[in-house]
Order: C-alpha cells, then sequence, then structure tokens
C-alpha cells in the first residue's frame, strides 16, 4: 500500500503499525491484545487485513512483522505523529498533552499537510516522543537527511 495521501487507514489501524514499529522485532497476537486491550481475535481480523494490504507478515508460531512496505508506511506514520506533536508544542501543549491530541487526529491528516508542516518547521531533526524522518515529499529537490 503506497503512502498517498497518507489517509488510507483506519485510527485502529495506524496504531497498530506504528506500535509494530516501536517494537523493531516480529510480536505475537496476544502481545498487541495485551497492548490494546482486545480480545486476540480482534488482532487476529485485523491482521488479516494488514496483511491483505500488504503491510505486515503473519507466520504462524513466529509473529507478526511489518513488510517491507509496512516499514515504508509506518516511518511515514511514526513522522506524521512526531511532526503534528511537535507543531502542537508551539501553542503551549505540553508534551504528553502533545503526543496524545496528535493521536486524536493524526489519522485524518494528509501527506501533503504533513509535508508542507515538515518544511515550514525547517525539517526538523527531533520530535517530542523521537526523532524525524525525511523523505524526498517533504525536502523536495534537497538531500535527504
Amino acid at each position: 500500500m503506497d503512502v498517498g495521501d497518507g489517509c488510507g487507514l483506519s485510527p485502529r489501524k495506524v496504531e497498530y503499525l506504528k506500535f509494530l514499529h516501536g517494537k523493531g522485532r516480529r510480536v505475537r497476537t496476544t502481545d498487541i491484545a495485551r497492548e490494546f486491550a482486545v480480545d486476540p481475535s480482534t488482532i487476529t481480523k485485523m491482521i488479516a487485513e494488514l496483511c491483505a494490504d500488504g503491510l505486515v507478515t503473519h507466520e504462524p508460531y513466529h509473529g507478526i512483522g511489518l513488510s517491507g512496505e509496512g516499514k515504508k508506511y509506518a516511518d511515514y506514520l511514526v513522522k506524521r505523529h512526531r511532526i503534528l506533536s511537535l507543531m502542537l508544542t508551539h501553542y503551549g501543549f505540553t508534551h504528553e498533552q502533545a503526543c496524545k491530541e496528535a493521536s486524536r487526529f493524526e489519522a485524518l491528516v494528509t501527506k501533503e499537510a504533513i509535508d508542507r508542516i515538515c518544511t515550514a518547521m525547517g525539517h526538523p531533526r527531533l520530535g517530542v516522543c523521537g526523532a524525524i524522518t525525511h523523505d524526498e515529499g517533504c525536502l523536495g529537490k534537497e538531500s535527504i537527511h
């Protein structure tokens, strides 16, 4: 699945991909279920959908991990969250408030908007939640950091 406008996934799927991204390794269905306080059958259904989208791989008894395309998409999702959180701190939100507030609406913000915000902010390298990576979309013809 191409990042496209960045709004192709439900907020819950976004959270699952960001969770997998943060783990950096394969995880079990029960680990995801525990993290999000949902029934494992709910996770199984969602993972099947993410597999069909080409974003995750699932190997029985070996766990769930991001596919190559899923890693690329998750990188963008993390960047989007960090850019929005950082932007909110410029308007008086604490780091914790900014992170929580960004999570409430980030799935509705397009890639074009994130690229423009990132450019306007001077392509920051560090957000309130961690490092911010950049791609050709926000850097234009500049070199990628």
